[in-house]
């Protein structure tokens, strides 16, 4: 008669070997990009690649703490995530907001479906100089030009979102009389969250390729602008520093959207 294996141990030993499959994929995602900077600097330091163009991450480091002791990487760093993250908001915002009112009510789809059919496929940068021609070329022009950008997205996965709701749900909640607000905020809202974050997730990484378009033109401070007047006086370890700059952020945010998709929803 073959030994019946102990439950409580199985159970052991699968929860060993997704801890296991877990700390892998940790190492592997941490050592990729070790691996691409030991690579790097090995090229750039024998010579394999024009240091000129490409210095070493080391000494891109070293720029990168002499700029810290300066201050002046702390001032362009609060400028681009004030501007990424009012601009971010006031594109979630409206965007949730006439996303569920399209996927709830076809009337409103069918007359707002052709106005943002008509301006998704125009590049917000290339409308930035009507932006800056109506609101300026201050700080309002460059948080309008990364709300709109964000907007998009948003509106077309939160419709995409409530469409996708089965439609039970919604005749059941009619049946029992359902506010306006509660086929908002207990219908709409948390079923249409999985496509819905989504949209925002692509949002924020649209943001931060717009903030640095954004501050090419027309503005004497953030990220973008570190970047490009680096550049153009040939201080590549200046430039490469705002670029690293923007991947990090990206990469953190990115984590965070994530982590609060699993908490919202932990289904998915």
């Amino acid at each position: 008669m073959k030994d019946i294996k102990n439950p409580i141990e199985t159970e052991k030993q699968e929860w060993r070997k997704q801890q296991n499959q877990l700390r892998l994929k940790t190492w592997l995602t941490i050592f990729s990009p070790i691996c691409i900077l030991l690579i790097w600097e090995f090229l750039s330091q024998t010579g394999l690649i024009d240091a000129r163009f490409f210095p070493p991450p080391t000494a891109i480091a070293s720029t990168f703490l002499d700029l810290i002791i300066s201050g002046e990487l702390f001032h362009h760093i609060n400028i681009s995530l004030f501007r990424i993250f009012v601009g971010f908001l006031l594109g979630v915002i409206p965007g949730i907001i006439i996303g569920l009112c399209m996927g709830l009510y076809a009337p409103i789809r069918h007359f707002i479906s052709p106005i943002i059919m008509a301006l998704m496929p125009i590049p917000t940068i290339a409308l930035l100089p009507i932006i800056i021609i109506i609101f300026g070329i201050g700080e309002v022009s460059k948080v309008v030009t990364i709300a709109g950008s964000v907007f998009f997205p948003v509106v077309i996965n939160t419709v995409a979102g409530v469409i996708s709701i089965d439609s039970i749900y919604l005749d059941v909640a009619k049946n029992y009389g359902a506010s306006r607000k509660d086929f908002f905020l207990k219908i709409a809202l948390p079923g249409s969250l999985p496509v819905m974050l989504e949209g925002i997730q692509m949002g924020q990484a649209i943001a931060l390729l717009t903030i640095v378009a954004a501050e090419m033109m027309g503005a004497s401070s953030g990220i973008g602008y570190l970047i490009w007047t680096s550049y153009r006086a040939f201080l590549l370890k200046e430039m490469f520093v705002g670029l690293i700059l923007i991947s990090f952020f990206g990469y953190i945010f990115s984590l965070f959207l994530r982590g609060l998709q699993r908490k919202l929803v932990p289904w998915r």
